[in-house]
């Protein structure tokens, strides 16, 4: 199974809030402005006869029957009309209404609702009326117009994790609690090691047992070491302990994972900087990657939670998880409009191969419930 088509069956509940918001849009179309008569014209009567009076004579009947009309030559029969052409009959046949004010700011409503965020929401509205304001547009046309759209926006931060020449290229991962943090190491650790790079772990999350088993669980399945503390130990003297091993042994990436932090508590965040602090002090362009991994159920949080990290932490790039359990993925298009960070790989599910490369050509349309 392709990603693409995975990503678009698992992303139901986004596509499903948007597409459906769409179509009820276009459903929703006011009824046709009357004539100037105030009556639309197949329902207009014709004016009255003129009464006749005594005095008038009454005029002998002419000939009124309309000449005989001719069969439309064959192959004008079933020639299809204009947007028969363009769109095919299908299309032809859709529903359809005028892109005025109320449309417009009905769909700004319906990217709101999926997360894009207001400022994102009316930016993106705007430029699809561009070009089309005024015109009668189906539901097909307006969700390609979108996926258009979203494509043009997240098509410059669609970048896969640089490799540098530094040995080791240290990638500190962070996030908040739950956000996927562990399994997104394991995940790239593997892949990264089936594309021939040697790879070290440190498992960074020194306060809880269940992260470190997890990422030994990775490890083991990969064929990548992982290197452990006492549970409660400093994460900073792992981390400096981690390089250290892993560039004595001429590894390609240190992978390090640390403990989930809520954004708003400043002692975590500190000691967040700490790690930071001390992997400078072997390598001053140390960490090389740092990635902030955010969960899309969380809606526009997210944006919250990098504007905290990108200070403490100078957050490199992004990796989106769990957009299978969601109906808020257009957070993700929300956060490369406000922050243009590079997003690296999305996630939409639990298996090595449900993490993936961010494609947004594939992601535009799979938000929007089209096909490939």
């Amino acid at each position: 199974m392709s990603f693409f088509k995975k990503l678009r069956d698992k992303m139901f509940r986004s596509s499903d809030k948007i597409g459906e918001g769409l179509d009820a849009l276009v459903a929703d179309a006011p009824p046709e402005p009357a004539n100037e008569g105030g009556l639309a014209p197949a329902t207009q009567t014709p004016p009255a006869a003129k009464p006749q009076n005594a005095n008038t004579a009454a005029k002998p009947p002419t000939n009124t029957a309309a000449p005989p009309q001719t069969a439309p030559a064959p192959a004008e029969a079933g020639k299809p009309g204009l947007l028969g052409r363009l769109f095919g009959p299908a299309e032809a046949d859709a529903p359809r209404r005028e892109l005025d004010d109320a449309m417009l700011e009905s769909l700004e409503d319906v990217l709101i609702q999926a997360d894009m965020g207001v400022d994102t929401a009316l930016r993106v509205s705007a430029n699809i009326a561009e070009g089309r304001y005024g015109k009668r547009i189906s539901a097909s046309e307006l969700r390609r117009a979108l996926a258009d759209e979203v494509t043009r926006i997240m098509t410059p931060v669609a970048r896969p994790l640089p490799l540098y020449p530094n040995r080791p290229q240290v990638v500190l991962v962070v996030g908040v609690n739950g956000s996927g943090k562990t399994t997104t190491i394991g995940k790239l650790a593997s892949q990264f090691k089936a594309a021939g790079k040697s790879v070290v772990i440190a498992a960074g999350d020194t306060f809880r047992a269940a992260a470190v088993e997890q990422l030994q669980v990775w490890g083991q399945r990969a064929g990548v070491p992982v290197l452990t503390a006492p549970e409660g130990a400093d994460p900073a003297s792992l981390a400096f302990d981690a390089f250290t091993k892993a560039r004595a042994e001429g590894a390609d990436l240190l992978m390090i994972d640390t403990a989930g932090r809520l954004q708003n508590r400043a002692d975590l965040m500190e000691e967040l900087a700490k790690i930071v602090r001390t992997l400078r002090k072997i390598d001053p362009s140390a960490p090389h990657n740092t990635l902030l991994v955010l969960d899309a159920t969380t809606g526009q949080n997210a944006v919250a939670q990098v504007e905290i990290f990108r200070k403490i932490a100078d957050v490199s790039g992004l990796v989106m998880t769990k957009l299978d359990g969601t109906a808020k993925g257009g957070v993700l298009v929300s956060l490369a409009d406000k922050f243009g960070l590079p997003i690296h790989a999305i996630g939409v599910g639990e298996q090595i191969d449900d993490l993936a490369p961010f494609d947004p050509e594939d992601f535009a349309r799979a938000l929007v419930g089209l096909d490939a």
